[in-house]
């Protein structure tokens, strides 16, 4: 009797598990772009921006009314200056809305690590070039981030030299003296108290965080997350119970993995606690990772320093667990992969070889805790088409920066997206949002803001509106759309 109870038991947990691995699917663009793909960036109109490999040129694609992005279309955007075609860039969007691209490690298929750089105006389809920051004769695959009150900051790969970008004028002003070795192959991730997380590509395992201006010490990441010899490591993603997840690249054979603790001040250090190996000799030397909306980090993996296959693993706080795979990753490593935290909740991947087109949306499994989702306190019960209002309330700007590569490629959307849907017609459509309060993340109960712009040809009547952040979205309040 215990025997058959054992089994039964054990047919259940093989059929949940089951259950779990049928609803996470890939599902490949309905219309594959006709350009080599690169690294994606979310605009506040709700569409992603895909730029086309070693050029200048970018791409838009549009979801359908429906919201999805399956079975969206592409159109052409601006090209950037004819002399700046990047390859492993800084990239970020910014509060005001406009897009900043800096630097490259190659232009034009060219290894330069060019100084070029350039911002986008998506109100007007424009790129205005923006000159290097003083002195700076490279700037090649420097790492960047918004910090919380907006500013873009990066950083030099040659030395302990890092710059705030000031969007208004486009010139630059030297900042974050302390650094104990250079920022070459380091990615950094912004935390709920505002400060900077790197660890040290060079002076591994040592880590360190930006405050007010300095380079502190962030501890010991205790395994060694570089590869000892190419220094390349992983990407760091920020998850919803405040820890960082930090992977990485092939250090001592196995792919380590070890989880940051903020301090409760932050001018103190805080823990680290080395977390799992990456399983099956796979590591994330110049990787991929996206934040799920159930709290789980996808992962982009393949074994040793840019070997294929590529494997994907979801890490829920304690464990890797295969995922499924889409297609050609038996032919790819790593480091080609791109992902995009969309606003439904799922993850573009897009390959980056310069080879293979190949675009395709992960749907995961579960969902978010509703505490993580933003929440409207203040909105207009009617809006006008062609108009500009304002909304206010909770976490806008998401508990993450959703997705995140490291040093070669940034594609942060830790802010509020306005999303519209007719009741009649259950038609999509996204406000254009701009001018944010903050660009902090889990800001909790503080109070925040943004601006959107309703769309001109949208449908009138009936609708319900929702603010959305990292993917996870407020509960809807009703508008009339005049």
């Amino acid at each position: 009797m215990q025997a058959l109870k054992t089994l039964a038991v054990t047919l259940v947990v093989l059929l949940a598990l089951a259950g779990i691995a049928n609803s996470q699917k890939w599902q490949p663009l309905t219309h594959q772009p006709t350009f080599q793909t690169d690294t994606a960036l979310l605009l506040t109109d709700g569409t992603v921006m895909m730029h086309e490999y070693s050029s200048p040129n970018w791409w838009r694609l549009k979801p359908n009314k429906m919201g999805n992005y399956v079975n969206g279309s592409w159109s052409k955007l601006a090209s950037m200056p004819s002399n700046y075609g990047p390859l492993y860039f800084a990239s970020a969007v910014l509060a005001d809305g406009r897009v900043i691209v800096e630097g490259g490690e190659y232009n034009f298929g060219q290894g330069v690590e060019t100084n070029l750089g350039a911002i986008y105006d998506p109100f007007a389809d424009k790129w205005t070039k923006v000159n290097p920051p003083n002195g700076w004769s490279q700037i090649g695959d420097a790492p960047g981030i918004v910090l919380a009150n907006g500013t873009f900051m990066m950083g030099h790969i040659f030395d302990t030299l890092s710059v705030l970008f000031d969007a208004q004028t486009l010139t630059w002003t030297a900042t974050g003296t302390g650094k104990q070795d250079r920022f070459a192959e380091e990615g950094w991730a912004q935390l709920p108290d505002g400060t900077i997380l790197t660890t040290d590509a060079i002076n591994a395992p040592h880590a360190e965080k930006y405050l007010n201006g300095k380079w502190i010490s962030a501890g010991s990441t205790i395994v060694r997350l570089e590869d000892p010899g190419s220094q390349e490591i992983g990407p760091m993603i920020l998850r919803p119970n405040g820890t960082v997840f930090a992977t990485g690249g092939n250090a001592s054979g196995s792919g380590h993995t070890s989880v940051y603790h903020p301090p409760a001040k932050r001018n103190k250090p805080g823990k680290w606690v080395p977390g799992p190996d990456i399983p099956d000799g796979n590591d994330m030397a110049d990787a991929a990772a996206a934040l799920l909306p159930n709290g789980n980090v996808l992962c982009d993996t393949s074994p040793g320093i840019f070997n294929a296959p590529v494997t994907f693993y979801e890490y829920d706080g304690t464990k890797f667990t295969k995922a499924p795979s889409p297609g050609h990753t038996n032919i790819i490593t790593s480091y080609m992969g791109r992902m995009l935290v969309l606003p439904t909740g799922q993850i573009l991947w897009a390959i980056a070889d310069g080879l293979t087109i190949d675009v395709e949306i992960y749907k995961p499994a579960g969902k978010a805790d509703r505490a993580w989702a933003p929440t409207i306190t203040s909105a207009p019960s009617a809006i006008t088409r062609g108009s500009s209002y304002s909304i206010s309330g909770t976490q806008f700007n998401g508990l993450s920066a959703g997705a995140d590569y490291g040093d070669d490629a940034q594609m942060a959307s830790n802010y509020p997206l306005v999303r519209i849907t007719n009741d009649a017609t259950q038609h999509v459509f996204y406000a254009r949002t701009h001018d944010h309060s903050t660009m902090a993340v889990a800001t909790g109960t503080k109070p925040v803001s943004t601006n959107f712009d309703v769309p001109a040809k949208m449908e009138t009547g009936a609708s319900h509106l929702s603010v959305v952040a990292v993917g996870i979205a407020s509960d809807p309040v009703a508008v009339t759309v005049q």
